[in-house]
């Protein structure tokens, strides 16, 4: 067998990606900015089986083999492989999160991350980040982003070789920490990329897509200039735009749980009484990203630990691209 292992860091996204120009290629209604993340990330080991000895593609997932139902979307992705390196090989894919799955935390977005450098990689396709990232894309939109480290935007484009991630800014440029409260590690519902078919429903996705540009603006500017109290403001008004298009969406999605709206009542709180300089964000799911410097990290965590609803706490510095290694999962 042909044999590659990824690493590659999940992302939070500061302005978000929600709803799609165009489902089959997977192209936004707008760019976005994130923050790849070094403590939180998918290690993906593809095998392409060259013998003909596997009729079907086999993906194990934090050491569970996955029905073929499960499995569709990442056989689909496999497909795109397969026709880039023109071969009809079968794959046996071993992959681990070291963060709870599909919980809102993107790992889809490290995933399929992963499985393309690491599919790419053993099918002995060179190809550029670039490339690589317009690939993945294809079955995650945020998989984009986590082709590069640090601060990085996915450009919305037109077409299916430029609607790509560029970077921004190193993982050097800014030491700020994503202290992720997880009110549950559950497997969400409804998926982000079924959610994303539903944007167009909601009678307020028009307006939250006409201010994208003015708060991607800011938000460069903010990263620039590595101004937090410039940041926050911003990625929490994106951050409550997506969730009221998602609220008001048909069916709606209340991915909230109790536990989200007291760790937001908190986080305010905190501002307000103590100037403690921290800012949330959420992406599809109900667990909180607090956004804050180094500096104010240990802080945040006791707090959030005090809280009834946090089952847990995880702490990620800005992260590197995609790292291959050379122990395999399989």
């Amino acid at each position: 067998m042909s044999v590659a292992t990824a690493r590659v860091g999940s992302n939070i996204a500061f302005i978000k990606y929600w709803g799609v120009a165009d489902a089959s290629l997977n192209i936004p209604l707008s760019n976005s900015i994130s923050m790849t993340l070094a403590d939180a990330h998918t290690t993906t080991t593809v095998a392409w089986d060259d013998t003909g000895t596997l009729d079907t593609d086999v993906f194990v997932l934090d050491g569970v083999r996955q029905s073929a139902a499960r499995s569709q979307r990442l056989t689909r992705h496999l497909d795109i492989l397969r026709g880039l390196a023109g071969v009809t090989w079968r794959a046996w894919v071993t992959s681990q999160n070291n963060f709870p799955t599909a919980s809102g935390i993107a790992s889809s977005a490290s995933g399929f991350a992963a499985l393309t450098v690491a599919g790419c990689a053993a099918l002995g396709l060179e190809l550029d980040n670039t490339r690589l990232s317009a690939i993945a894309r294809r079955s995650s939109g945020s998989a984009s982003r986590s082709l590069f480290g640090g601060f990085v935007e996915w450009e919305q484009g037109t077409s299916d070789t430029d609607s790509v991630a560029v970077p921004l800014h190193g993982p050097e440029h800014w030491d700020l920490r994503d202290v992720v409260a997880i009110v549950s590690s559950e497997e969400k519902k409804l998926s982000s990329a079924g959610g994303h078919l539903l944007a167009k429903s909601s009678p307020l996705l028009d307006g939250r897509i006409a201010h994208v540009d003015g708060w991607l603006a800011e938000t460069r500017q903010a990263i620039a200039e590595r101004e937090i109290h410039r940041l926050g403001p911003v990625i929490e008004l994106d951050a409550l735009a997506m969730h009221s298009v998602m609220m008001t969406s048909t069916p709606s999605l209340l991915y909230w749980q109790p536990g989200t709206l007291e760790i937001l009542q908190a986080v305010r709180r905190w501002r307000e009484e103590e100037s403690l300089a921290v800012y949330f964000t959420i992406d599809a799911g109900p667990n909180v990203h607090l956004i804050c410097e180094a500096e104010t990290a240990a802080v945040v965590e006791t707090r959030l630990t005090s809280l009834p609803s946090v089952e847990r706490v995880i702490v990620s510095r800005p992260g590197p691209g995609p790292q291959l290694l050379d122990e395999h999962l399989i």
